[in-house]
């Protein structure tokens, strides 16, 4: 029951973040970007199509970061792999939950975006740590991973390799939002609402009666 409701979570995670004005598919155009002055064991943040994507600079115009992707499911050649992840292969990669810490070119990892940097240390309560600490943890980590939109993101590898501590801003934002929701008692009623229609729709019966018990009871409860 657990394994399902994180699963569910981690898709309305997903689909809250898309650009409802974007194609999902369509990739985004390159753009000539002039780079900050980037130093090893930096923190790089740039705003991708559908998350904020964060990765680590390792020096000589290399960033390991943590990437959803399908392909490593897909196929052991590592011609297919290795070139920059597009948004179709990111995005089939949350659903299948496979991802892997890689290392590319800035240009790469940018996709065509402007790059932050380190602009996480003003947010975070903690210290960050020595610069060449921060790319050894990096460096250490690259490769197959699995993927969790709320527990095992990009943003998490990174605050693991810079201030020792795996966390997410972006997830708990998210949950945050969801509390809010839970707690709201117009919640209840919408889903008393949308339990009789089905009902209606679909008849009485133990598949129809059951979620329309359970789950305005579990909200009430929660809230």
């Amino acid at each position: 029951m657990l394994d399902s409701l994180t699963l569910l979570f981690e898709k309305i995670f997903l689909f809250s973040n898309f650009n409802i004005f974007t194609s999902l598919w369509q990739e985004e155009p390159e753009r000539a970007v002039k780079w900050p002055v980037l130093r090893r064991g930096d923190l790089l943040e740039v705003q991708r199509t559908l998350f904020i994507h964060y990765g680590i600079y390792l020096g000589d115009n290399r960033v390991a970061h943590l990437m959803p992707d399908i392909m490593p499911a897909l196929t052991n050649n590592k011609q297919l792999i290795k070139p920059v992840v597009t948004n179709k292969r990111l995005i089939l990669g949350c659903i299948y939950r496979n991802a892997r810490i890689r290392v590319d070119s800035v240009e790469d990892f940018a996709y065509g975006a402007q790059i932050m940097v380190n602009d996480m240390d003003m947010k975070m309560k903690c210290q960050a740590l020595v610069s060449e600490e921060v790319a050894r943890r990096a460096e250490k980590l690259v490769g197959d991973i699995p993927y969790s939109l709320l527990w095992n993101n990009c943003e998490h590898f990174v605050t693991y390799c810079r201030y020792g501590t795996p966390v997410s801003q972006q997830t708990e934002k998210f949950c945050y939002c969801l509390k809010t929701i839970i707690r709201d008692q117009r919640s209840v009623a919408l889903t008393v609402g949308i339990g009789v229609m089905y009902i209606l729709c679909f008849g009485l019966a133990p598949s129809t009666t059951l979620p329309t018990i359970l789950i305005p009871f579990i909200l009430w409860m929660a809230g």
